[in-house]
């Protein structure tokens, strides 16, 4: 869930607390599940810090790029508001996703972070609502067709940067478009601009 009505350094420091909050409350289980007690060894645990630092330090920026785009609400085109926004979502999820790989080999972890995401309301409506609360202003403006739905196209773009980033990793940049033109196909896609008459 989105920290309502802070200023864009607020919500970043607010965001830091709440990973290093979720930091925290995984190291505790990680320590309690290896404990002599339980007969388990300790889960990877080199790879969950770099994941959690990485995050740390690039999920309040991201959430910062994203809360912006309120500023734009009526100046501009839309695609065109929307293109940096596209590009710093495949930015974000390449460097997250590279970090995640190693960090979540173990069911244990990945059930440990789940529940700290849960916990910390860092989940994924935390990017949803932003995007989603500028389309509809967009919306009420006239400038995003009146059948376009704000949430699910908000999920479409960030999916589609999601996917462009997974892909890029494992087959690599130059077997896929370019990031920037990635980023133009997907906001084209999502079709958000009314029909003209």
């Amino acid at each position: 869930m989105a920290t309502p009505h802070l200023d864009p350094y607020q919500k970043a420091q607010e965001t830091r607390r709440r990973v290093l909050e979720m930091a925290v409350l995984m190291k505790r289980d990680e320590a309690e599940s290896a404990s002599p007690a339980s007969g388990r060894a300790a889960a990877p645990g080199y790879a969950v810090d770099m994941y959690l630092a990485l995050l740390q330090d690039r999920l309040p920026v991201w959430l910062r790029v994203l809360d912006g785009l309120m500023y734009l609400v009526g100046r501009g085109r839309v695609a065109d508001n929307l293109f940096p926004i596209a590009r710093a979502g495949i930015d974000y999820y390449s460097e997250i996703q590279s970090a995640a790989l190693p960090a979540f080999t173990s069911p244990t972890v990945t059930v440990r972070f789940r529940e700290a995401m849960r916990d910390s309301e860092l989940g994924p409506m935390a990017e949803v609502i932003p995007l989603s609360e500028y389309l509809a202003a967009e919306q009420r403006a006239g400038r995003v067709a009146p059948e376009v739905d704000p949430v699910a196209s908000a999920r479409l773009l960030l999916a589609g940067c999601f996917h462009h980033a997974y892909h890029e990793m494992f087959v690599g940049a130059d077997h896929l478009p370019s990031r920037d033109d990635s980023a133009e196909e997907i906001i084209r896609e999502l079709r958000l601009e009314p029909r003209r008459a």
